[in-house]
């Protein structure tokens, strides 16, 4: 099957409801702890995306928990190369634990495949994601796995702004695939919620004892929404990404707007490299405001179909300038855009009179 056919139907009971239901429980009769082996609730999402990746997924209370969990073995003075430009979230994260003397880390730019790869000699780790956020630069991520691995590193791929209806990592050679299923997978802006998939038992086995030692379980209505989530993700994202696209060309032509950073673009550096190892462009986008980060702001600021947030996955368009966050690494004139599946036309015309400086 196709992965818009399994995500519609991996995971369901193979008898009664035809839905995984809602199963809310802290422990079982002879049995132990949800902690420790989860619920129904939670394999049955675990499942599904498992399916979609290629490999056995383990779940999360969020984004930010999933990838602690994968950090966690890491040996203390481990070298990591992580990304210059990327989630802030992980960003910090891995600059917290260098400051500790927990790892040593070297950023680099991951779409630059020569300077990551020289990069990963000595490293136990990269940590690369692709789009990246919020640039949405493409890393050439089949070099950088092979190179890796030659080098003697581990590949973790943060395919959160691709979902793994356009990318699916572990197909490519990582070890393991993290997705914040906060965004696209639950799709609606109403749940905190991690994932990651691994191929090799013993990191999908210390994935789970992490999650239990740390706690850092999902809930089960976040996991029951995330999963109906994900039903409907190929809709939502196929919906997105043809709007995004018409985006990007009427942005690109625009006299206020100075760079366009879109991989459907065939003008985007990330092109050729999308079109080669993704199934789709995706439904996020961003874009420089010529008149610089205060004018940036007040575009942010005039939308009114479009909702000035932070986060994206939705099915609501988003905007946000995100160099509005002191660790941030963009460029200041920079808005990022998450496209939902509102008509075209209307975000359109909302990104266009907010340009013009209407209101």
């Amino acid at each position: 099957m196709r992965p818009e056919t399994r995500l519609v139907h991996e995971g369901r009971p193979s008898e009664g409801p035809l839905s995984a239901p809602l199963e809310l429980a802290a422990n079982f009769r002879d049995w132990g702890y949800a902690r420790e082996d989860g619920t129904s609730t939670w394999r049955a999402l675990e499942s599904a995306v498992g399916a979609l990746e290629g490999g056995e997924s383990v779940a999360f209370s969020s984004g930010m928990a999933a990838i602690s969990a994968v950090l966690e073995p890491l040996p203390v003075g481990a070298r990591v190369v992580g990304p210059a430009v990327g989630y802030t979230g992980v960003r910090m994260l891995l600059a917290e634990r260098a400051a500790a003397g927990r790892i040593e880390l070297e950023e680099v730019d991951v779409t630059d495949t020569d300077t990551t790869l020289r990069a990963c000699e000595g490293a136990a780790l990269l940590w690369a994601e692709s789009p990246t956020n919020p640039l949405i630069g493409v890393a050439e991520l089949d070099r950088l796995i092979e190179g890796a691995h030659a080098a003697g590193a581990e590949v973790v791929i943060d395919a959160t702004f691709a979902t793994p209806l356009l990318l699916r990592p572990l197909e490519l050679g990582a070890d393991v695939a993290v997705h914040s299923a906060t965004k696209f997978i639950g799709g609606h802006s109403d749940l905190m919620l991690g994932i990651a998939t691994a191929s090799d038992p013993e990191r999908v086995a210390a994935l789970r004892h992490a999650r239990a030692s740390l706690g850092a379980t999902p809930g089960g209505l976040e996991a029951f929404l995330a999963l109906r989530g994900l039903r409907t993700m190929a809709v939502r994202l196929e919906r997105g990404q043809a709007s995004a696209a018409v985006l990007a060309e009427r942005l690109a032509s625009h006299p206020a707007v100075a760079a366009v950073h879109y991989p459907g673009l065939p003008s985007d550096p990330g092109h050729d490299r999308a079109a080669r190892l993704m199934d789709g462009f995706g439904a996020m986008l961003a874009f420089e405001v010529a008149a610089g980060a205060e004018a940036a702001q007040a575009v942010a600021e005039r939308v009114r179909v479009i909702v000035h947030a932070t986060s994206l996955g939705g099915v609501e368009t988003l905007i946000e300038r995100r160099a509005r966050y002191e660790y941030e690494a963009t460029p200041e004139a920079l808005l990022r855009l998450s496209v939902g599946v509102e008509h075209v036309e209307d975000l359109w015309a909302d990104l266009e009179r907010a340009l013009n400086g209407g209101h």
